[in-house]
């Protein structure tokens, strides 16, 4: 199946990515659902709303400080390098990611639609400040204050994440449904498809008429309308998927 899925992402006029946390979980970055999730360990609702910041904004950020250092010891693994070598080779025109890890972007892949943020992103509770932090002394800062706030206003800053309850960027959320309507083939990596609207996007490619490439080490709520389901640890299979791809661009 892995040579049937190398072609067809040849012949495609318009191929895609959609990402979600189980492709950093071989990074060592926790996901949050599933037999070993973070949300079987906390309550979303004490550490990922909005009211649950304004109630007690220190012990949010905590748990931000410490999901932001997990993953400052995390590298990109062998599927975020597949995903941007074939973005390279012209394969893979974008990668719409439900992750905030940055890993991607630290891959090299440029075409990148982050829909729940960037934990290495801060944005002012008051007024418009809004920095991507990560390597800059802003972050050592953040890291060592109890509560940080804004450089510019005083205010107190808040990660530029996506929390229940919120809606995800408009100008974000709409670019991935416009790529995914033109899209002819999508790549559906670690996702548990429960997560809406971003589950949205490979039922659009499919309802477009392009076909849905689900790699997952379990099923998910995307594999019934999946045309091929390649079982197995991204790491594994996508870096096999751009081997078969080299070899027939030769």
């Amino acid at each position: 199946m892995i040579k049937e899925v190398a072609r067809l992402l040849v012949s495609a006029k318009f191929a895609i990515a959609f990402t979600g946390a189980g492709i950093s979980a071989e990074s060592g970055i926790p996901t949050f659902r599933g037999k070993n999730g973070l949300w079987n360990r906390y309550r979303p609702e004490e550490l990922a709303t909005p009211e649950a910041f304004k109630r007690n904004p220190k012990l949010v950020w905590e748990f931000y400080k410490w999901r932001i250092k997990k993953i400052l010891e995390a590298r990109p693994n062998p599927a975020h390098m597949a995903l941007a070598e074939l973005e390279k080779l012209g394969i893979i025109k974008a990668v719409i990611t439900q992750n905030v890890d940055d890993l991607h972007r630290e891959a090299g892949t440029e075409n990148l639609i982050e829909l729940h943020g960037n934990i290495f992103r801060v944005r002012c509770t008051k007024c418009d400040f809004k920095e991507y932090v990560k390597g800059k002394r802003l972050l050592e800062e953040i890291l060592e204050e109890d509560l940080p706030k804004c450089p510019n206003c005083g205010s107190l800053l808040r990660p530029d994440v996506v929390w229940f309850g919120e809606p995800l960027p408009e100008k974000e959320l709409n670019e991935a449904f416009r790529l995914a309507e033109k899209s002819d083939v999508i790549i559906v990596i670690g996702t548990s498809g429960l997560v809406y609207p971003a589950a949205y996007v490979p039922y659009i490619v499919k309802e477009s008429g392009g076909t849905v490439v689900e790699v997952n080490i379990e099923n998910s709520a995307i594999t019934p309308i999946a045309d091929f389901f390649l079982k197995g640890k991204a790491g594994e299979v996508l870096p096999k998927i751009a081997q078969e791809i080299r070899r027939l661009s030769k």
